[in-house]
């Protein structure tokens, strides 16, 4: 007796179109991220948090920033289980919405003389939303893209998950410079406000697009033969955990990115650097990340996802002294060069392959959660670096000394994770996850090799 299971053709491949709405969400994440960060750094600390001690007051207000990390993992658990058990496309929706209206939001609260402690408990309020908004992001963006794209091509096609953030930094900073040269009292009467009031133009393009996109070929194929998992956080740390592991470590380099876009602009404010110069800088060397991106995407499909990450550990944890030792100096010319070769160049070897790599370390009925979960758990020293900075930064020439250390202390265990990642970048989309689920495959094509491989996803 034989029997037929008629099952739907999965949808075909938009590796475009996926990078596309990629770009354009995390835009929007890296947009508002920069926002607040500038205004975390320049203006949160008058508005929300005043004090007669002003490193009292940056550090409270830094301490609103590290806020949003923290809400981040818990947002990777809840939205990575819809994103495995529904599909990836309608989480995606989910957090463009949520992202949009709590930027809105900020852009319209109160301040700490117009209403007292209510200010900063409201901010902190949005910036958990923003965070566990931004927990799902960027592990979405990244596995949808990554489902959506052919083999040997993943690596170039992701990093434009990332490429988002170079274009979404640089909208802020295209926003954000005029307002801060502002005279100081429309700067901190309603010129902050307008970089948050415009976030929404951003969240109608971006929902536009991704409402437009199919669900990823990989998830509906999973969903026809009935492999969606009803607890997918609990297969990942029961299956997965290694990868959990060296995902989380790896995701240490995040610390870097901080530093660089948001600790420096109130160091060198603090040397005597000036704001919109600095601004200008960080933007600048972020802008050109743009054409270096998809560079470092392409050549992890060439060299490897392993050695080009190395590379930029490396490469990272020596220029970080160059850079805060150049802002130091105030000249603004060896800013600009250091930042060139720490971000543009170094840092976006890491930041234009962890979307591809990270996914790929985990199999398609558990990739939304585990990239989620172990990326985000890895992001909460990224979050608090500006204000484990502030703390550690110290009066005098060398004060920078103990910041640069530590952030290459950051870069030298996430080396340390990759070196036990698994190398993906020849591997078949259909074989991510690691030595289990080829073991799997192989088995099925000895017992029947006719259909059940489909199954296995």
């Amino acid at each position: 007796m034989t029997s037929t299971t008629t099952t739907s053709s999965p949808p075909a491949m938009t590796p475009r179109r996926a990078a596309t709405a990629a770009l354009l969400g995390s835009a929007l994440e890296y947009y508002d991220f920069f926002v607040y960060g500038a205004a975390a750094a320049l203006v949160f600390n008058v508005l929300f948090f005043p004090s007669g001690d002003p490193a009292v007051s940056l550090i409270g207000s830094f301490a609103t920033f590290a806020v949003g990390y923290a809400a981040r993992p818990v947002g990777a658990v809840v939205m990575g289980h819809f994103g495995d058990r529904l599909g990836r496309k309608r989480v995606m929706l989910a957090t463009v919405v949520m992202m949009g209206v709590a930027s809105f939001a900020i852009g319209c609260l109160p301040t700490y003389d117009q209403v007292g402690v209510l200010a900063p408990a409201l901010l902190v309020v949005l910036r958990v939303v923003q965070g566990f908004s931004a927990g799902a992001e960027s592990a979405g963006a990244s596995t949808l893209t990554v489902e959506h794209s052919p083999a040997g091509r993943r690596g170039f096609f992701t990093s434009f998950v990332m490429v988002g953030y170079a274009v979404g930094c640089s909208l802020a900073t295209i926003v954000f410079l005029p307002v801060a040269l502002l005279p100081a009292e429309h700067l901190f009467g309603w010129g902050w406000r307008v970089p948050f009031w415009l976030s929404a133009v951003v969240v109608v393009i971006t929902y536009y697009v991704r409402s437009h996109l199919d669900e990823t070929p990989v998830f509906a194929e999973a969903k026809d033969v009935s492999a969606v998992r009803k607890l997918p956080l609990s297969d990942v740390f029961k299956h997965h955990w290694r990868s959990v592991l060296c995902v989380a470590g790896a995701s240490l380099m995040a610390a870097m990115q901080t530093l660089f876009a948001v600790f420096s602009l109130s160091y060198g404010a603090s040397v005597g650097v000036d704001r919109s110069a600095m601004l200008a800088v960080i933007s600048g060397a972020i802008a050109l990340s743009i054409f270096t991106l998809p560079a470092a995407g392409y050549l992890s499909d060439v060299i490897g996802r392993k050695r080009t990450v190395l590379i930029s550990s490396a490469g990272c944890a020596v220029t970080i002294f160059g850079y805060l030792w150049a802002i130091s100096t105030t000249d603004i010319l060896l800013i600009a060069v250091f930042a060139f070769i720490n971000m543009t160049l170094f840092f976006s070897c890491y930041n234009g392959v962890w979307t591809s790599f990270f996914a790929e370390q985990f199999p398609a009925p558990v990739r939304f959660t585990g990239m989620a979960v172990s990326n985000q758990l890895g992001n909460l020293l990224a979050g608090f670096a500006p204000m484990v900075a502030a703390i550690l930064l110290v009066p005098g020439p060398s004060g920078w000394l103990p910041v640069a250390i530590f952030g290459a202390v950051a870069a030298g265990i996430a080396a340390v994770a990759v070196t036990g990642m698994r190398e993906t970048s020849k591997t078949p989309t259909e074989l991510l996850g690691g030595p289990r689920v080829e073991a799997l495959r192989q088995h099925l094509n000895r017992t029947e090799p006719a259909d059940s491989t489909r199954a296995l996803t």
